[in-house]
């Protein structure tokens, strides 16, 4: 029998009960044979405990953020790769597989990324997934399959931070180990939107923006605030979509898209000013 290293699967959660079910059966599907599930909760008041039970190897509480949450289900893994996996993402049989492969024997690369489709109903939706299938390959990309010794070497998830935590820890694994976290699988991740209404979404933009300041200062504690540049500045954002001639053959949803990261823009800002104001 071939000797397959352990891959520990942590999920973060916060009242998830509506798509946990669904994440969870998604990771025991799984072709690759060495898994570890670890569902760290927040104090969920909902059902996510509950069926967390059902699928996980292990169920921790933690908090207050999903930072923490993610370095608590860290600490407990004992895979030699880790993978972080949102409460409301559904994986493609033969991603973990491909992951894997894509990291042994590889010692340049230090993360793999996960393209992402969104899948709900209504229109909210189709401009997500209209948006998502332009990050493929850029920045905004985040990388969520890593070695364990790589994420413990440089500290894990920077606790505290909200905006852009999971693009940080990459950003520092190819800053501090000098290692690639570009490579990309051919699965996709099935994101869950749901009946998504654009209230809740900024006022979720909003509260990410209030932790912009701590984000800044964090890229420059550690030596890379060009990352903070370019994370938060809008131009940028922008030309990914206008400099792609695709964009222009689906002109309703392209308007939706620029119209859309504007109203973020505005929600982030927003938050961010509301925490200088309140200092």
């Amino acid at each position: 029998m071939p000797d397959f290293p352990l891959v520990s699967v942590i999920v973060p959660t916060y009242r998830s009960s509506a798509t946990l079910e669904d994440c969870l059966v998604s990771i025991r599907k799984q072709d690759y044979p060495a898994i570890e599930l670890i569902v760290v909760d927040n104090h969920s008041a909902d059902a996510t405990v509950e069926i967390a039970k059902k699928y996980a190897d292990a169920t921790h509480i933690a908090w207050p953020e999903r930072t923490a949450q993610k370095n608590y289900g860290l600490k407990q893994s004992k895979g030699t790769y880790v993978c972080f996996v949102d409460s409301d993402m559904v994986l493609s049989p033969g991603i973990l597989s491909e992951a894997v492969s894509k990291l042994e024997g590889k010692p340049s690369a230090g993360g793999i990324c996960f393209p992402e489709k969104s899948v709900g109903e209504g229109l909210f939706v189709r401009i997500r997934d209209f948006e998502r299938s332009f990050y493929r390959g850029t920045s905004v990309e985040s990388a969520r399959f890593f070695r364990k010794s790589d994420v413990v070497s440089v500290g894990g998830f920077e606790e505290g931070l909200i905006f852009f935590e999971e693009s940080l820890l990459p950003q520092k694994i190819e800053h501090f180990l000098g290692l690639d976290c570009r490579a990309s699988v051919a699965s996709f991740v099935f994101h869950q939107e749901g009946k998504m209404a654009l209230r809740q979404w900024l006022k979720k933009k909003y509260y990410y923006g209030k932790s912009l300041g701590e984000y800044r200062k964090k890229v420059g504690e550690i030596g890379i605030p060009e990352t903070g540049k370019w994370q938060v500045g809008i131009v940028w954002r922008y030309a990914i979509f206008l400099k792609e001639k695709r964009f222009y053959e689906r002109p309703l949803l392209a308007l939706g898209v620029l119209g859309l990261k504007t109203l973020e823009f505005w929600a982030g800002g927003l938050g961010y000013a509301s925490r200088i104001i309140c200092k």
